[in-house]
């Protein structure tokens, strides 16, 4: 942003050479600050340094608070033959108000940044809270300083944390969580490094491939970094094991214990979901006339409001000439709803397996129903009661092999679990596990069925021994790699809060979810501090970043005026390169 002097001093008029903001503003500054560089000495040389007799950086400057006049007085080296003899310092609080070339202070940005992380307000709500305090923006321009602005300066921020980083690496060596989110529609994987002692994020950005090649570029630099490293976690990708392994080989890689659990009931949830299935399937042929029975107000109807809505009458709880009749219909009526309830569940591995769930709750009702009928038959939950008996009985079989497979996995993971047990190494832990399926092995011999879920668990247990058990030898080590998937999650749901849309949410993480999952600092006040200690030379630097980054998305509308204009200046840039011949 430029600004040019007016006749009247008092008011200064500036164009916003932003894109997303052309509109002049007329700003009337309250107060004028001139400050001095603090240096006393050449920081180079160590030469007193003299102060100029000019004024450098008159800018005009909001905050939210009022809007200041700024500028400030340099100096220079009075060594003739130091290196920064021509240097003109600056003075450091003026750099703290506001960005180079940005009339808004580094307290709007980080209140804007804070808001949005924070408490996930829109860009609309952010403009009307700021135009409240009579701050002259734009709601475009909300979104600029979010995006170009508050974000870059977040990343610049938390590589200001490096001494803190080699401090924890010298010490005891770091722990590094891998973790990438799943991508959407064949676009570019997002990953993220962090260190889970300081939660530093080493590297955030994406991956146009999943291979080893792919990852070993990734994690490269770290390497290079020669930062002790105790251990890593992660999931076990494919091209992340062998890249890890040729990056850090000397570096003990634990696996995601939860994912292999997963992993290992995968099969088990396919055989519960089939049994899921066939139930729902029976439940509703035997018994579904009576579940598709509802006392409304006419048949499709359930309940309505508004100016026209469902007749009601209102419960007085000291009656007490309520019909018998009247309430077996209410219990009837409650059950029922139950029914349709557990016909709905739906599971998720490895602990919670819908299929066994539906036949223990369906069971439940099936006695429940026993009861009632011994003490008043009544012909609809006779009925029922041999409906759900019939529906049962064709999934008898599947329920108890089920049964016997949830039982192992269970002890599986008991066996993984340190809670409530001595200290055991990670060897004492791998002889347990591979003597219990062992003892599966032997227990399922002659039974093909069972036999080949065993083999299963053996042989991914196998896969997965490598790093299973590191956690029980390398002090804070986790057992699980869920922290950075929990991130993944609350990252999108902020952001599904803050743009209302599935697809908005899959484009900003497109465009910048790499620094969106960059941590901001615990407190406002501690962000605006953060923010505007960030050099001039690096904060360009992660613009330009962001810049070329986002460049890749410029041809992605659905305008079909801004599409044919690309199109056009496409080919008038190709027009205008020197003519070339064609390939013989």
């Amino acid at each position: 942003m430029g600004f040019s002097w007016q006749t009247d001093s008092s008011i200064y008029q500036l164009s916003e050479i932003s894109k997303d903001m052309k509109t002049p503003k007329e700003l009337y500054p309250q107060a004028q600050e001139i400050y001095r560089c603090e240096l006393e000495n050449c920081p180079v040389c160590g030469e007193k340094l003299a102060i100029c007799n000019y004024r450098n950086g008159r800018k005009t400057v909001q905050t939210m608070t009022r809007i200041l006049n700024v500028g400030y007085y340099p100096k220079r080296c009075i060594n003739a033959d130091c290196v920064a003899y021509d240097t003109r310092f600056p003075s450091a609080q003026w750099g703290h108000l506001s960005p180079s070339h940005c009339t808004y202070s580094y307290d709007i940005i980080a209140h804007i940044g804070w808001q949005r992380q924070t408490f996930s307000q829109q860009f609309t709500t952010l403009h009307t809270d700021l135009q409240t305090r009579d701050i002259q923006i734009s709601e475009a321009h909300v979104r600029h300083l979010y995006h170009q602005r508050y974000l870059p300066l977040l990343a610049c921020h938390e590589r200001s944390r490096w001494d803190e980083l080699h401090q924890v690496a010298d010490e005891s060596g770091l722990i590094l969580s891998l973790d990438g989110l799943a991508p959407e529609g064949g676009e570019a994987q997002l990953w993220v490094i962090r260190d889970l002692l300081t939660g530093i994020t080493l590297r955030s950005g994406w991956l146009s491939r999943q291979k080893q090649s792919t990852f070993e570029d990734f994690m490269r630099p770290i390497a290079e970094a020669e930062l002790p490293i105790k251990a890593i976690i992660s999931d076990k990708q494919s091209g992340l094991l062998p890249a890890i392994a040729t990056i850090f080989p000397e570096v003990a890689h634990g696996l995601c214990q939860l994912h292999y659990l997963k992993n290992l009931a995968d099969p088990v949830a396919e055989v519960d979901q089939t049994m899921k299935v066939m139930l729902r399937s029976h439940v509703s042929r035997h018994v579904g006339e009576l579940l598709r029975q509802e006392q409304v107000e006419s048949p499709g109807i359930l309940t309505v409001t508004g100016m026209l809505p469902t007749p009601i009458t209102t419960d007085d709880p000291a009656r007490t000439d309520i019909s018998e009749q009247q309430e077996r219909e209410d219990i009837v009526a409650t059950l029922l709803r139950r029914v349709r309830y557990l016909l709905t569940l739906k599971g998720r591995s490895p602990f919670r397996l819908a299929g066994i769930e539906r036949v223990q709750r369906l069971t439940e009702i099936r006695t429940c129903l026993a009861d009632l009928i011994t003490h008043h038959c009544d012909s609809r939950l006779v009925q029922w009661q041999q409906g759900l008996r019939k529906a049962l009985q064709v999934v008898e079989k599947e329920y108890e092999k089920l049964q016997k497979l949830t039982h192992w996995l269970d002890h599986i993971a008991d066996l993984l679990d340190p809670e409530g047990k001595q200290s055991r190494t990670g060897d004492k832990v791998r002889s347990e596990m591979f003597a219990y399926l062992e003892d599966l092995r032997r227990h399922t011999e002659g039974d093909e069925v069972m036999s080949g879920f065993v083999l299963n668990f053996y042989r991914l247990t196998s896969r997965y021994a490598v790093g299973l058990f590191h956690t029980y030898d390398i002090p804070g080590l986790p057992r699980t790699n869920n922290d950075r998937e929990s991130e993944f999650r609350d990252l999108r749901r902020r952001l599904l809060m803050t743009t209302g849309q599935q697809g908005a949410t899959r484009r900003w993480l497109q465009r910048s979810g790499a620094w969106e999952l960059i941590p901001h600092p615990d407190s406002f006040v501690e962000t605006v501090t953060a923010l505007s200690a960030v050099g001039r030379t690096e904060f360009r630097q992660e613009r330009e970043r962001v810049r070329q980054h986002r460049s890749r998305f410029t041809t992605h509308t659905r305008s079909a005026k801004r599409s044919r204009y690309q199109l056009k200046q496409l080919q008038e840039q190709w027009l205008n390169l020197a003519p070339r011949a064609s390939p013989v």
